[in-house]
Parts: C-alpha cells; sequence; structure tokens
C-alpha cells in the first residue's frame, strides 16, 4: 500500500472509531430495560396494571384489564397492548394500562421505548411517566408525556408536561408536537431525558419539546421526584374522543420492541 492511501485509510477508520465512541454515550449507564424476548404476558417483575374502567379523569371508553392475555401480552419480539371492542365489565371496550411503579421508579435519567403506534378514530395512546408519590396527588406531583397521538389527528405527536402551575385543565399545559407521518406504519424511537434543570422530549432523537426549571418552587416543578413509565391504550375520552369513535376499527395496537432506562451519576 503506498503511503498517501495508508494515510487516507488512517484517517478515515480514525473518523469511523470516534464517530462511533461519540454516538455511544459513556456517560449514561442501562439500569433498566425489557427487551421481550420471551412469550407470554408481560414479565412480572418488571410490569404491573392499572386496572378499571371508572373513566380515568377522562370519560374514557375502555376498561383496564388485569393480565390477560387478549390486551397485553408479549409474542415474536414485541410487547403488544390491543384495544378491543367488547363489553367488559359494563364497558364496550378494554385495553391495558402497564406501569411500572414500584418496580421501576427512577429521578431523572433517559427513557427510551421503540414503539408502532395504532391509528383510527378514537385510539389515544400514550407512552407517558407519573411521580411515583404515594398517594398520587394529580397534577401536583408530576407528568411527564413521552408520547401521545390521537387517532382523529393521525401523525400528530404529543410531548408535554403537567403539574400545579401548568396543565391542561386550567390551559396553562406547557406541550408541543411533531409530524410523524408513518407512525401508525413504522417504528420509532420516543424518549425523554430530564435532569434537575430540564426536561427533553424527542422523536427519533430529535428534540422537539423542552421545559425547563424556572426555580420557583414545587407547583411549577415536582421534577425531582421519583417518577414511573405508563403504556397504554385509551379509547375515546374528553381528548382521543372529540370526534367520535369509528366502531369499526377494533381491535387496535401498540406495538413495542423495546423499553431501556439509563441513568448517569451527574443528573
Amino acid at each position: 500500500m503506498r503511503p498517501f492511501y495508508f494515510l487516507i485509510w488512517a484517517l478515515l477508520a480514525f473518523i469511523c472509531c470516534g464517530t462511533q465512541e461519540k454516538n455511544t454515550d459513556p456517560k449514561w449507564k442501562l439500569v433498566w430495560s425489557d427487551d421481550f424476548g420471551y412469550t407470554g404476558l408481560p414479565d412480572s417483575t418488571k410490569w404491573n396494571y392499572d386496572v378499571g374502567g371508572h373513566g380515568w379523569g377522562n370519560n374514557e371508553l375502555q376498561f383496564y384489564t388485569n393480565q390477560r392475555l387478549e390486551n397485553a401480552r408479549v409474542e415474536k419480539g414485541f410487547l403488544i397492548i390491543e384495544a378491543r371492542k367488547e363489553l367488559w365489565e359494563g364497558k364496550n371496550y378494554t385495553s391495558a394500562r402497564l406501569i411500572t411503579k414500584g418496580k421501576g421508579d427512577w429521578q431523572y435519567g433517559k427513557i427510551e421505548v421503540r414503539a408502532r403506534l395504532p391509528r383510527g378514530l378514537g385510539t389515544w395512546p400514550a407512552i407517558w411517566m407519573l411521580g411515583s408519590t404515594t398517594p398520587l396527588r394529580w397534577p401536583d406531583d408530576g407528568e411527564i408525556d413521552i408520547m401521545e397521538h390521537v387517532g382523529f389527528n393521525q401523525g400528530y405527536i404529543h410531548g408535554s408536561v403537567h403539574c400545579k402551575k401548568y396543565y391542561h385543565s386550567i390551559g396553562t399545559q406547557r406541550t408541543d408536537t411533531i409530524r410523524v407521518d408513518d407512525c401508525s406504519e413504522k417504528f420509532h424511537l420516543y424518549a425523554v431525558e430530564w435532569n434537575k434543570d430540564s426536561v427533553k422530549v424527542s422523536m427519533d432523537e430529535k428534540i422537539f419539546f423542552r421545559f425547563g426549571n424556572e426555580h420557583s418552587g414545587y407547583d411549577a416543578w415536582p421534577f425531582d421526584n421519583k417518577m414511573h413509565l405508563l403504556l397504554n391504550i385509551a379509547v375515546g375520552g374528553n381528548w382521543g374522543g372529540q370526534k367520535g369513535v369509528d366502531e369499526n376499527i377494533w381491535p387496535q395496537k401498540m406495538e413495542i420492541d423495546y423499553v431501556k432506562v439509563y441513568q448517569t451519576p451527574n443528573p
């Protein structure tokens, strides 16, 4: 090999290796994950269920079931959350709401969820977080919405925070959107990164929503609490059902490829 070409080869190798190191950020340490490499019910060491059909504060139409394969299962390497049109406990729809509370609660970090979303009028999938305080006072103890999608507004992904000072019921919520036309056809990476100063929500590593700590007290920043993750599909509701529910689209699924939680020693 001629010296000139060797130098070019060496330079390219250095650039490639340097880029690879940069993309593998050494500050983040994986502390919790589920890659769904099994079959059956979601791993009970990692996931709990919220159960019931009382509307969940939003006049939702589904009953969230407990450990029912038809609504939450792992198959072919994916977690499937499925909303179905069927009579159950006085409701016309069933679904599942998986939570990590008590099995995964974190103060600060980065959460990544790779998912493909349902579509159709009346669907309302969400990847989100709540304060792990007991009892939970909503919205005082904090909510971070990593991904919300309502079927009547196909392709628009919403990221938000809610707290006592800023939340939707009083018209002060902090939120933003990103257009993802193929969110129901392809998997995308939905993530949040938060520390004592800020919350940043992203889609495929593109940050589209930021919320900063204004250092004015707990009413505006409860996000020093430990928080847990929730995955669900709601049906209808005050927001998801604003333009009705199409009764002919069910069942609808949210498919999750993996969930990863990272933390750093210097949040």
